[in-house]
């Protein structure tokens, strides 16, 4: 069995290329207290489908655009339909052209937000956060105990 690879070269990341930006709703901890922020996040094709379902999720609206109307000279700009707080998700450059690939592998998903339209009809939803700089911290507690003989040869 082969494995399919792409070839991140031939992707031109300033070509007119259709991709979805999503306004999320996440939130960063400090201390013990959580602040919500603005993240402007590439939407792929797939996530796009369940988003139109309606299934809970932190975006608010989403937006479809070209990658060379939010990227000027391999960096990204802040479209004025976003609001002035909005802050790219980490990796935005990156996730933007493996979102935009993934809409020219499935064209048909183009037909769920036609070019230069918005989209704000999702089942907007911040009952599961979305905490950006959470870590996970395990414990020796955490640990299942077993009997003495679990391991051993009966």
């Amino acid at each position: 069995m082969s494995t399919a690879t792409h070839n991140s070269d031939s992707f031109n990341p300033t070509a007119a290329n259709y991709v979805v930006l999503g306004l999320a709703t996440c939130f960063i901890r400090e201390d013990s207290d959580i602040h919500p922020v603005t993240v402007l996040e590439p939407i792929p094709s797939a996530s796009m489908e369940t988003l139109v379902q309606g299934i809970p999720t932190s975006y608010t609206w989403a937006i479809a655009t070209t990658t060379e109307a939010i990227l000027l000279d391999g960096q990204p700009q802040l479209l004025s339909e976003f609001p002035p707080e909005t802050q790219f998700c980490d990796d935005f450059v990156f996730r933007l052209q493996a979102a935009a690939r993934t809409y020219q592998s499935k064209p048909s998903a183009q037909a769920l937000l036609a070019l230069g339209e918005t989209r704000s009809d999702f089942n907007h939803s911040i009952e599961r956060k979305r905490v950006l700089n959470s870590e996970r911290i395990i414990k020796t507690e955490d640990n299942v105990k077993q009997h003495s003989y679990t391991h051993q040869v009966l």
